[in-house]
Protein backbone atom coordinates (compact mmCIF):
# COMPACT_ATOMS: atom_id res chain seq x y z
CA UNK A 1 0.00 0.00 0.00
CA UNK A 2 2.80 2.31 1.13
CA UNK A 3 4.85 1.58 -2.27
CA UNK A 4 1.94 2.32 -4.53
CA UNK A 5 1.17 5.45 -2.83
CA UNK A 6 4.80 6.34 -3.69
CA UNK A 7 4.55 5.28 -6.52
CA UNK A 8 1.82 7.33 -7.27
CA UNK A 9 3.45 10.48 -6.20
CA UNK A 10 6.75 10.18 -7.74
CA UNK A 11 4.33 10.15 -10.75
CA UNK A 12 3.21 13.44 -9.87
CA UNK A 13 6.57 14.74 -9.46
CA UNK A 14 6.99 13.60 -13.02
CA UNK A 15 4.28 14.60 -14.67
CA UNK A 16 5.03 17.72 -12.72
CA UNK A 17 8.28 18.20 -14.47
CA UNK A 18 7.12 17.51 -17.88
CA UNK A 19 4.60 20.03 -17.53
CA UNK A 20 7.28 22.50 -16.54
CA UNK A 21 9.61 21.64 -19.33
CA UNK A 22 6.32 21.83 -21.77
CA UNK A 23 5.39 25.23 -20.31
CA UNK A 24 9.10 26.44 -21.17
CA UNK A 25 8.61 25.71 -24.55
CA UNK A 26 5.29 27.09 -25.45
CA UNK A 27 5.35 29.58 -22.70
CA UNK A 28 9.48 30.79 -22.29
CA UNK A 29 8.46 33.86 -19.98
CA UNK A 30 7.18 31.53 -17.16
CA UNK A 31 11.21 31.16 -16.66
CA UNK A 32 11.03 33.92 -14.67
CA UNK A 33 9.58 31.97 -11.87
CA UNK A 34 12.39 29.88 -11.74
CA UNK A 35 13.99 32.71 -9.85
CA UNK A 36 17.11 34.25 -11.13
CA UNK A 37 16.71 38.14 -11.22
CA UNK A 38 16.55 39.65 -14.31
CA UNK A 39 15.31 36.69 -16.61
CA UNK A 40 15.70 38.10 -20.56
CA UNK A 41 12.84 35.60 -21.79
CA UNK A 42 12.83 37.72 -24.95
CA UNK A 43 16.45 37.49 -25.57
CA UNK A 44 16.58 34.94 -28.78
CA UNK A 45 20.11 33.09 -27.19
CA UNK A 46 18.52 32.82 -23.73
CA UNK A 47 15.56 31.05 -24.88
CA UNK A 48 16.87 28.71 -27.06
CA UNK A 49 19.19 27.88 -23.38
CA UNK A 50 15.86 27.46 -21.86
CA UNK A 51 14.75 25.42 -24.48
CA UNK A 52 17.68 23.05 -24.25
CA UNK A 53 16.52 22.97 -20.19
CA UNK A 54 13.30 22.32 -21.16
CA UNK A 55 14.07 19.44 -23.35
CA UNK A 56 15.74 17.72 -20.51
CA UNK A 57 13.28 18.49 -18.17
CA UNK A 58 10.61 16.75 -20.40
CA UNK A 59 13.07 13.54 -20.42
CA UNK A 60 13.97 13.63 -16.67
CA UNK A 61 9.85 13.91 -16.13
CA UNK A 62 9.30 10.64 -18.58
CA UNK A 63 12.52 9.02 -17.39
CA UNK A 64 10.09 8.98 -13.52
CA UNK A 65 7.15 7.71 -15.22
CA UNK A 66 8.53 5.14 -17.44
CA UNK A 67 10.84 3.11 -14.82
CA UNK A 68 7.72 2.02 -13.09
CA UNK A 69 6.48 0.23 -16.10
CA UNK A 70 9.44 -1.68 -16.56
CA UNK A 71 11.58 -1.60 -13.31
CA UNK A 72 10.84 -2.03 -9.52
CA UNK A 73 9.23 -0.03 -6.57
CA UNK A 74 12.96 -0.07 -5.07
CA UNK A 75 14.75 1.25 -9.04
CA UNK A 76 12.22 3.89 -9.02
CA UNK A 77 13.68 4.78 -5.32
CA UNK A 78 17.14 5.14 -6.72
CA UNK A 79 15.68 6.96 -9.75
CA UNK A 80 14.07 9.51 -7.65
CA UNK A 81 16.64 9.99 -5.10
CA UNK A 82 19.39 10.36 -7.80
CA UNK A 83 16.64 13.29 -9.73
CA UNK A 84 16.65 15.08 -6.28
CA UNK A 85 19.43 16.36 -6.97
CA UNK A 86 17.92 18.71 -9.43
CA UNK A 87 16.08 21.12 -7.79
CA UNK A 88 19.02 20.85 -4.71
CA UNK A 89 21.35 22.20 -7.81
CA UNK A 90 18.44 25.13 -8.66
CA UNK A 91 17.69 26.18 -5.24
CA UNK A 92 21.81 26.42 -5.37
CA UNK A 93 21.80 28.24 -8.70
CA UNK A 94 18.50 30.66 -7.27
CA UNK A 95 20.67 31.69 -4.16
CA UNK A 96 23.93 32.43 -5.87
CA UNK A 97 21.95 34.73 -8.49
CA UNK A 98 20.69 36.95 -5.93
CA UNK A 99 17.20 35.24 -6.39
CA UNK A 100 14.52 35.41 -3.25
CA UNK A 101 15.51 32.81 -1.32
CA UNK A 102 11.68 32.40 -1.07
CA UNK A 103 11.65 30.55 -3.99
CA UNK A 104 15.07 28.80 -3.41
CA UNK A 105 13.70 27.27 -0.13
CA UNK A 106 10.04 27.43 -0.29
CA UNK A 107 9.86 25.64 -4.15
CA UNK A 108 13.32 24.23 -5.23
CA UNK A 109 14.21 22.64 -1.87
CA UNK A 110 11.06 22.27 -1.08
CA UNK A 111 10.83 19.94 -4.08
CA UNK A 112 13.89 18.23 -2.90
CA UNK A 113 12.32 17.11 0.72
CA UNK A 114 9.39 15.70 -0.82
CA UNK A 115 11.70 13.97 -3.46
CA UNK A 116 13.57 12.17 -0.76
CA UNK A 117 10.79 11.50 1.09
CA UNK A 118 9.53 9.79 -2.40
CA UNK A 119 12.64 8.05 -3.10
CA UNK A 120 12.71 6.77 0.98
CA UNK A 121 9.05 5.61 0.88
CA UNK A 122 9.96 3.49 -2.19
CA UNK A 123 13.41 2.05 -0.92
CA UNK A 124 12.31 1.15 2.40
CA UNK A 125 9.39 -0.44 0.49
Amino acid sequence: MLSTIATALAGLIGAGVIVMGARALWAPQAAAGFGIPGTPTEDRTFRAWLAVKAVRDIAAGLLILVVPAGGTTHLLGWVVLAASFIPVGDAVIVLRSGGPKATAYGVHAATAAVMLVISALLLLA
